[in-house]
């Protein structure tokens, strides 16, 4: 598949300096973040798209695979507030917002904001919380602010949550609901380190003392004028064409060739998949230092944005068809322009 740079009125020249400037600083945290994290690129260049392209990320994986580690240390290399929330089926929304507390004292009620102020939010096992939780944090997610008491307070920017969810155990937990878990952007699997890999984490976590120490590469308010820039990459008529077809191809398989997953598919992406492709593909343009959206930067990040909001009906459960499975069948199909 051959990609030719697009030919535009825009200045693609001036905006490719632009880009090369403003994202020098994707290999600085890649260097930075290498002292401690062993492999798990995927899960790196995930976070980072979701930093970049303003969504929030769904981890899913099992314990072990330095989620935790990576998120705390991302918050570090980038110098922002980080707070990381264990959540547990008695946890009460004020556990998360804050509330207000009586002050006898002065005879008036006082603010206590809750840990949800800051700019990374770790959910660690965000479906072990009960609904009302989960709502509160969804809520913040969605609108970017919390109200406590009578009062509705902004949240500082950038405001990312990336929760994690442990597949293998569903004792005590409550699953987010479908309208829930299409607020995130993007969920990725997080699957084990290869054999060299864990050679490497064995040699290096095998050692009682201090960790390494990371320092920041960037501050936060270059964060969000890297976003800025995102928005500024070009994304070709084609290539937008290609992310609806992707997209309706889950809902109207008939309509593009694809008539046996239509008795697979129960509900297919909503218009929150085709936003969020067109974000994220810009990010990966941005992270690969390019002025232009090209076709593969979708195909990269399809499943990612997709594998979450395509539910497969009981007979394609049946027949062990994941909605991933189904994603491979439609970008196998849909023409690429």
């Amino acid at each position: 598949m051959a990609i030719n740079q697009p030919s535009t009125d825009v200045d693609m020249q001036a905006l490719g300096e632009k880009i090369d400037r403003s994202s020098a600083f994707i290999e600085d945290i890649y260097r930075e973040l290498e002292k401690v994290i062993v492999g798990q690129r995927y899960m790196i260049d995930r976070l980072l798209i979701g930093l970049l392209a303003d969504g929030h990320v769904l981890l899913e994986g099992v314990p072990g695979l330095a989620k935790t580690l990576t998120v705390s240390s991302l918050a570090q290399v980038i110098s922002t507030d980080f707070q990381r929330l264990q959540f547990t089926p008695d946890l009460l929304p004020a556990d998360l917002i804050g509330t207000l507390i009586y002050n006898q004292k002065e005879a008036e009620f006082t603010v206590k904001k809750g840990p949800i102020f800051a700019n990374i939010i770790l959910a660690d096992e965000i479906n072990r919380s009960p609904a009302k939780v989960q709502s509160a944090l969804l809520e913040a997610m969605q609108e970017l602010q919390v109200t406590i008491g009578d009062t509705t307070y902004p949240l500082d920017e950038p405001f990312l949550v990336l929760a994690t969810q442990n597949p293998v155990e569903q004792e005590g937990t409550y699953p987010l609901p479908e309208a829930q878990v299409d607020r995130f952007m993007m969920k990725i699997n997080i699957d084990y380190p290869s054999e060299q890999e864990e050679m490497e984490i064995m040699r290096r976590m095998a050692k009682t003392g201090k960790n390494e120490t990371l320092k920041p590469v960037i501050a936060s308010d270059k964060v969000l004028e890297a976003r800025q820039v995102v928005n500024e990459i070009y994304i070709d008529e084609k290539v937008e064409q290609y992310i609806i077809d992707l997209v309706f191809a889950t809902r109207t398989p008939s309509n593009y060739r694809l008539d046996k997953l239509t008795e697979l598919i129960n509900f297919g992406a909503s218009p929150r998949a085709s936003i969020n492709l067109n974000l994220a593909a810009r990010a990966h343009a941005f992270m690969e230092h390019r002025a232009y959206v090209t076709p593969e930067d979708v195909r990269v990040i399809a499943k990612d944005v997709m594998r979450h909001r395509i539910i497969p009906t009981f007979e394609a459960e049946a027949e062990n068809i994941t909605s991933e499975d189904l994603i491979d069948e439609i970008m196998g199909t849909v023409q690429v322009p």
